[in-house]
Order: C-alpha cells, then structure tokens, then sequence
C-alpha cells in the first residue's frame, strides 16, 4: 500500500494539469475506487467529480464524510533543478509542480480511503480542476448538484498544505474572508506651473494615508486576527512632470474576519473621506468562516498525535480555499495538509515519509471520527 501510494502519486504529477486542465486524473482515481459510484458534472470547461461510497449496506448511514480538494496546479515557471511535472525524487523529497498543493494530500487521501473496509457510513471524494484559477465553476457547482439531490456531506477534510513547520503542527478551522476595493480621488487636471487653477488628488489623499494604509478595521477575536486594509497600488497622472493628475485611483484587499463587513468598510471609508470627491467599489470574493465541530476537530488531533506525534494548532489565517464553498452550505469543514513552505515556488517538494503518514493519519482519522460519533 505504501508503495502503490507513491506510484499513484508520481503518475499524477507527471499529468500537466496547470488550471483548468484534468489531463485524464479524475480517470486515474476512478481506477484506484472502482467500487465507488462516480457524479460528473462539468461547467465551462472545467471538470468536477465526486466519487462515493454508502458502506451502511441496508442500513441508514449514521453520517457521511468527505474528503475534498483540486487536482489543478499553478504553472510551473523557470528556474527548476528538477523537471517541474517529471515527479522526480531525490534523497526522500518528491520534487514536482503539484505535489504539495495538492495532489499529494489528494493521494494520500485516496489510499486512505482505499484501506477503510467497513463503515457506519457514506464516504466520499470530491474533486475539481478549478481551485487555482477563479474557482467559480468548481466545488461550488458540485456542491449546487449534490445539494439538489440531498448528497451533501456532513463533514469535510480538504487537504490544502495547512502545515508551517511540521507536519501537524497546524489545522485551519476557518478563513477569513476577502473584500477587494477601488477608490478613485476626482481632481482637476492642469499646469504645474499654476497650482492654483489645479486639484491636486494626490494633495488631497496624503493626509488620509495614515487611516488608510495597513490600518486594523477591527481588533479581531478568539479565531480571526484583525482586519487590515492593505492597499495594493496607487496611480496617478500621465507619466509627465508638468501635469497634475486629474484622478488618483487605490485598490486594495481586506481579509476580513465576521467583526467587518461590507457595510462596515464602506462606512468607516465615508468617514475619513468626508466630503472629498471620491468614487467606491468594493466585491466581496469570500465570505469568513468558522468550524466549531468537536467532534471533527478532535477527531482529526487524535489522528495528528497518533501517528505524527505533534500536538497541532487551531488557525484561521492564509488565503481564501475551497472550504469557503462547504461552509456555505452548512458542512462542518476543516483543512489539513502537507507543508506548505514550497506551494507555488520553483522546486515544489515534500517528502516520501511526510505523505505515508499523511495516509496513515487520514486513515486513523476517518476511523476515530466514527468512533467518536458512535
């Protein structure tokens, strides 16, 4: 088993699969659950499966747990020491585009399940080649299905390289959200020669930097740090040095926890723009999250300890993932990876005995978690 994991593994690195591109994976794990019954359902080019088994038999299934993720990469980039989707290894370490975020989660997960031969209940793998991109036709619209046909999990592992140090050390139990803005300053194009008949925006934004630039919105809570505003560009003027620009625009990110809001954001804007002409955008990307599930989280830290020896951490930090969309419809949701100190750098890696024990910890975990429910 611990062999035909690392086989399984290395074949699905050397599939190119940068987004939306499947290049025949979702086949390749179909052979691996081959008593699984399968759901497609494609959308715009991208391809989603959903691979489930009811082990209940005759009986009403106590619970159903999920296991999801995306088998689509980042493109590879130049520079690597090693053939970027040649699954390469050297001296333990797997060295390849994907194998950390997140294929090799993805077969640790299938071997895993592929080990379990009785269960009080569904189990389940739902996949998309739509994460890294814009994540719009993916998870969500499988979940869309599966909702409709009263097939949503009750609780989900994704297997994103939640991992800082060690493997173990950390389980995100929730995001924050993103809001992205546009600001733009009106002024009133002219001479530099005669400031006077001009409205400089830039003038009028630098006494408003201050409560703008990295400022906390909130002061957090238990689970989420606080809000920031962090602005991302600013552009004025026409490249010239004898014309004041007739606009200023800012764009900027807020990864919010559930203390800011839309609403929220745009009010404390109005007021420190007061009466300056200004126009705001703001789109909200990702909603923040928490899962408070005991049973889930401590079902995974048994597991954790088990076989890794590590007692992990609780957090809700880093970018925005695909929990967001099985947190939306109610499922209980955690995330927990491999390291991911390599994700979308040249020479992505992660090594052989961190993914066998990954496998040996989903294992231990999906048999814990039904323990714990009984």
């Amino acid at each position: 088993m611990q062999n035909g994991v690392i086989e399984f593994l290395l074949e699905m690195l050397k599939r190119q699969s940068v987004t939306p591109n499947e290049c025949g994976i979702f086949d390749l794990i179909r052979q691996e659950l081959s008593d699984f019954q399968c759901i497609n359902v494609d959308s715009n080019g991208v391809k989603n499966i959903f691979l489930y088994k009811d082990f209940s038999k005759d009986k009403n299934p106590k619970f159903h747990l999920c296991f999801g993720g995306h088998i689509d990469v980042v493109p590879s980039g130049d520079g690597w020491d090693y053939p970027p989707f040649g699954g390469v290894i050297d001296n333990g370490v797997i060295y390849s585009r994907g194998v950390a975020d997140m294929k090799g989660g993805v077969a640790s997960f299938v071997y895993a399940i592929k080990k379990i031969k009785e269960f009080s209940g569904i189990l389940s793998i739902l996949l998309t080649s739509d994460e890294e991109g814009d994540g719009i036709y993916g998870t969500k619209i499988m979940l869309e299905h599966l909702n409709n046909i009263n097939l949503l999990p009750d609780f989900v592992l994704v297997a994103e390289p939640t991992s800082n140090e060690v493997l173990g050390d950390v389980i995100k139990i929730g995001r924050r959200g993103s809001i992205n803005g546009r600001i733009v300053i009106q002024g009133k194009q002219g001479h530099v020669a005669y400031p006077n008949k001009c409205i400089n925006p830039i003038d009028l934004i630098v006494p408003i930097l201050p409560k703008l630039s990295n400022v906390e919105l909130d002061s957090g809570d238990n689970d989420f740090l606080a809000s920031r505003l962090i602005i991302t560009n600013i552009a004025a003027g026409m490249g010239v040095v004898n014309v004041t620009p007739n606009d200023l625009e800012i764009m900027f990110n807020v990864r919010n926890n559930p203390l800011t809001t839309q609403d929220t954001l745009k009010k404390y804007l109005d007021s420190i723009f007061g009466d300056l002409p200004y126009h705001l955008e703001l789109k909200q990307s990702s909603y923040p999250f928490i899962t408070h599930s005991r049973v889930l989280v401590e079902s995974l830290r048994y597991a954790i300890k088990d076989i890794a020896k590590v007692d992990c951490s609780l957090d809700t930090g880093g970018g925005t993932s695909d929990a967001r969309y099985f947190s939306a419809f109610g499922v209980d949701v955690v995330e927990f990876g491999l390291l991911n100190s390599s994700i979308h750098a040249i020479n992505e890696n992660a090594k052989v005995d961190e993914i066998l024990q990954l496998m040996d910890i989903f294992e231990v975990f999906i048999k814990q978690l039904e323990s714990n429910i009984e």
